[in-house]
C-alpha cells in the first residue's frame, strides 16, 4: 500500500469531509476531477481508505447509554480470541472493539437505549459466554471527541 504526497492530501481532505466532490477535492489538491476519482478509487481498492461513513450521534438516535468496557477472556487461546472476535463483529450494541495489550484482552465501546438494556446485553453477551473471565464497565459521562481522522505520515520521496 503505497501513496503520494497528492494521496495524503487527498487523505487529510476526506477525513474532514467525506462528501466534497471530486471538483472540490480537485482544486484543493491541484488535479482534475477525473484524476482525483482515480486516485480515490485506488485508496479504496488498495485497502488505505477503509470506509466512508458519517458519524452519528448515539444520543441523537436513542442510545444514550455509552459505556467502555474491559474485557478478560478466561485463556488466551486463538480459537477462544477468534470466537470473541466474531462474537464481537456480529453485535450491533458493540460499535468499536478492540483486542489488546494489558490488564484486560479486549475494549469494548457500547451503546444501550438504557441501563436496563445494557444489563440484558451482559447477562447474554458475557454472562453467558464460559469464554468470559469477568468485564469492568466504565460509563461514559460526555463525549469529548468523536471521529476516525488518523494523522497522515507523508511519504518518503
Amino acid at each position: 500500500m503505497q501513496y503520494d504526497r497528492i494521496d495524503a492530501r487527498i487523505l487529510e481532505i476526506v477525513q474532514k469531509n467525506n462528501r466534497l466532490t471530486s471538483e472540490v477535492i480537485g482544486e484543493l489538491t491541484g488535479l482534475s476531477a477525473t484524476a482525483c476519482q482515480r486516485r480515490l478509487k485506488r485508496l479504496r481498492s488498495d485497502g488505505i481508505i477503509e470506509a466512508d461513513v458519517s458519524i452519528v450521534s448515539a444520543k441523537a438516535v436513542g442510545r444514550p447509554i455509552q459505556m467502555l468496557v474491559l474485557v478478560s477472556l478466561e485463556r488466551e487461546r486463538a480459537d477462544i480470541i477468534d470466537r470473541f472476535k466474531k462474537a464481537i463483529k456480529s453485535s450491533a450494541e458493540v460499535v468499536n472493539g478492540f483486542y489488546v495489550t494489558g490488564d484486560a484482552d479486549f475494549v469494548l465501546y457500547i451503546t444501550a437505549r438504557t441501563m436496563e438494556d445494557y444489563e440484558m446485553f451482559t447477562r447474554r453477551f458475557f454472562y453467558e459466554n464460559p469464554d468470559i473471565k469477568g468485564f469492568k464497565t466504565m460509563v461514559v459521562m460526555d463525549r469529548v471527541k468523536a471521529g476516525f481522522a488518523i494523522p497522515v505520515e507523508l511519504p518518503d520521496e
